[in-house]
């Protein structure tokens, strides 16, 4: 089986990108299940009803980070959508699921994970390592096979390091946040795909899908300023996960980044 993870998408161009791309990558590489980070869809920022709905209609699950709430109403909005999880190590006070079990098109059964870092992360938040523990200890994740975590953290050895303590307990962990796809996209000893980070679905030309100027005038200035997306120039960063549906393991993971037509 294949499962098609996507990174961080941001914006109307984003978005726009993943609708139209979605049905040629499902059909090229047989996929049957689709997650993506959806953090950033609402004007580069958090994530609002009607982007949401959009979204979901051709992706089965949207993880998200440290945004989850930047956009107003959401957080009434989320209760709306089942296939919407926030980071599970937030406060149990905040609203949102962390992590679900998820039914793919062929009737195999999928946990996701959404976590959030500690390190260099403005967000305070529980110890991602304890509470991925507790979770794959549950009563309901026990005998699911199929276990993929997205990790939205900053340090390259914070999300390392899970890759590590999760091999062989999940099938995936992929991180996000960065958007910048990095190339160590590897199975791990004990049949866990794993990357440090997909990427994102964003503008080639901008500093992490924002306009290049006005980010550069406010590292040289330290200067609050507005900082507009970029909503044309679209590439797609994402990966196909191969595993065995029976066992969870995987067996390949291959990236994927190219210039969209948005």
């Amino acid at each position: 089986m294949k499962i098609l993870i996507i990174g961080d998408i941001v914006g109307k161009g984003g978005r726009k990108a993943v609708l139209s791309q979605i049905p040629k990558i499902k059909k090229q590489y047989n996929c049957e299940f689709i997650i993506a980070n959806g953090e950033n869809i609402a004007n580069g920022s958090g994530l609002a009803y009607k982007c949401t709905r959009e979204l979901s209609e051709t992706v089965d699950v949207i993880t998200t980070g440290d945004h989850i709430w930047d956009q107003k109403k959401f957080e009434y909005e989320i209760n709306e959508f089942n296939n919407v999880i926030r980071p599970a190590n937030l406060s149990n006070m905040q609203p949102g699921k962390g992590w679900d079990v998820f039914t793919a098109e062929n009737g195999t059964k999928i946990a996701v994970i959404n976590l959030l870092g500690k390190v260099f992360v403005r967000d305070s938040a529980y110890c991602p390592f304890e509470t991925v523990e507790k979770i794959l200890n549950s009563e309901k994740i026990i005998g699911v096979k199929n276990i993929f975590v997205d990790f939205h953290a900053e340090a390259t050895s914070e999300k390392i390091a899970m890759g590590y303590f999760l091999d062989g307990k999940v099938t995936a962990m992929v991180g996000t946040h960065t958007h910048v796809q990095t190339a160590d996209a590897k199975i791990l000893p004990q049949q866990t795909a794993y990357i440090t980070d997909l990427g994102m679905v964003g503008a080639e030309y901008s500093v992490l899908g924002r306009n290049v100027e006005a980010v550069v005038q406010k590292f040289r200035s330290g200067m609050p300023m507005r900082m507009p997306v970029e909503e044309s120039g679209i590439r797609l960063d994402a990966v196909v996960v191969k595993f065995d549906n029976e066992s969870g393991k995987a067996s390949s993971i291959t990236s994927l980044s190219f210039m969209t037509e948005i």
